[in-house]
């Protein structure tokens, strides 16, 4: 009587007979395989609709750049729009789904434009930071003219001069119950034009849309 051939399977021209310890081993193997796989689809879901969280802050000329469908984009302005906190997170669950069937190329267009925008941001704060320790030397330090002059030979001498005059004229004494809590005093009119001369010296060709972080109406 001819024995019963046993049930398996080949792996790599190897027979492995089902129920064998290495039966198991394999499978335990492509359980942890699947779940990982899953672990890693579950990550990327989560990353995507973060991105597409971000894509809300991005600025109208980098969006209008982004290969994005119509029904992306919409989507993205209807999330905007929504005030009420489920139904926003709703609708964000359908951007994300919306940002799943991105390509790469796509999605690493999305990252671009937000990292430009993120560099574009820190640069913007620096230049500020710089214009007004400019503006702050230029009034309170003589020998500071001279030192901008040098750097920045074009600028229009008399009228910084002036400015510099009629800001130091403007200037209100700090009142110490003011400083003690924090408080700066008002300036004038002067200070934030100077600030805004020096900061289009810096940059000529930056569009004039940021205020002096100082200006108190």
């Amino acid at each position: 009587m001819s024995r019963k051939p046993k049930k398996g399977y080949y792996v790599r021209g190897q027979f492995v007979a089902e129920g064998s310890e290495l039966d198991l081993q394999l499978k335990a193997e492509l359980k942890g395989t699947d779940e990982a796989s899953k672990t890693d689809l579950k990550r990327e879901s989560s990353a995507l609709q973060k991105l597409g969280e971000e894509l809300l802050t991005l600025r109208a000329d980098l969006m209008a750049k982004l290969p994005l469908s119509d029904k992306l984009v919409d989507a993205l302005a209807e999330a905007k729009r929504i005030t009420n906190f489920e139904g926003r997170r709703r609708q964000m669950q359908f951007v994300g789904k919306l940002m799943r069937l991105l390509d790469e190329e796509t999605v690493e267009a999305v990252k671009t434009a937000l990292e430009v925008q993120r560099k574009g941001s820190a640069a913007d704060t620096a230049a500020l930071h710089q214009a007004e320790l400019w503006r702050d030397r230029l009034i309170g330090v003589e020998e500071a003219l001279a030192q901008w002059m040098a750097e920045y030979p074009d600028t229009d001498t008399q009228q910084l001069r002036a400015l510099i005059r009629q800001a130091r004229k403007d200037a209100v004494p700090a009142d110490r119950a003011a400083v003690s809590q924090g408080l700066a005093p008002r300036q004038g009119r002067a200070y934030r034009e100077l600030f805004r001369f020096i900061k289009q010296q810096m940059n000529p060709d930056a569009v004039d849309d940021d205020e002096d972080p100082a200006h108190d109406d």
